[in-house]
């Protein structure tokens, strides 16, 4: 019986379109380094206003696969139970939130073909899923699995490794390093 995986999808399969579009919206150049915390709208002086404006857009129209992305998913998937676990519900507007389903399922289907929508699942509290391996942002999300691999951004970089590891998390600074973790026969057993 192959090991289950879930995945995340914003920020570690996918980076940019968020941002793209904070940018456009302010007709500002932020850059990642420009934030630290997890939810970059709470910077902005009109969330309102900027979420009336964002449900009219496609975020992933203007984002990124992260490099190694699809090639390490799709060995992944040949090895284990692959599963896209990601939220599409933003804190701010949840009624709103469906068209934002569709844009994720769209997306997934384009770049990630070899993934079969069965394996999407789409929640907003992912302590739900019981998987062997969890890959996530975000600390919250790795509860409830065996091993739990946190992938860097910008707002979890401040965590030490001390406290990392005093949680069983081990970091992961990109898709080459799952790769090697995950991939390597003799790293294959979850610890």
């Amino acid at each position: 019986m192959k090991k289950k995986i879930m995945i995340d999808m914003d920020d570690v399969i996918t980076s940019g379109g968020f941002l793209y579009l904070i940018n456009k919206f302010l007709n500002k150049n932020y850059t990642i380094e420009d934030f630290s915390e997890f939810y970059m709208q709470d910077m902005l002086p009109d969330k309102k206003a900027f979420f009336d404006w964002f449900v009219t857009q496609n975020q992933y129209d203007y984002c990124e696969l992260l490099p190694g992305a699809k090639e390490i998913i799709e060995k992944l998937n040949k090895e284990y139970d692959v599963y896209i676990g990601t939220s599409y519900v933003f804190r701010d507007i949840p009624e709103e939130s469906s068209i934002i389903l569709k844009q994720k399922c769209d997306y997934l289907t384009k770049e990630l073909p070899f993934i079969s929508p069965f394996q999407y699942i789409f929640i907003y509290d992912k302590s739900l899923l019981n998987v062997d391996i969890k890959i996530d942002d975000k600390p919250d999300n790795l509860s409830n699995c065996e091993r739990k691999l946190l992938f860097s951004a910008w707002h979890n970089n401040k965590i030490t490794d001390e406290e990392l590891k005093k949680q069983g998390i081990e970091r992961v600074n990109n898709w080459y390093e799952i790769g090697d973790k995950l991939l390597n026969k003799n790293n294959q057993n979850i610890k």
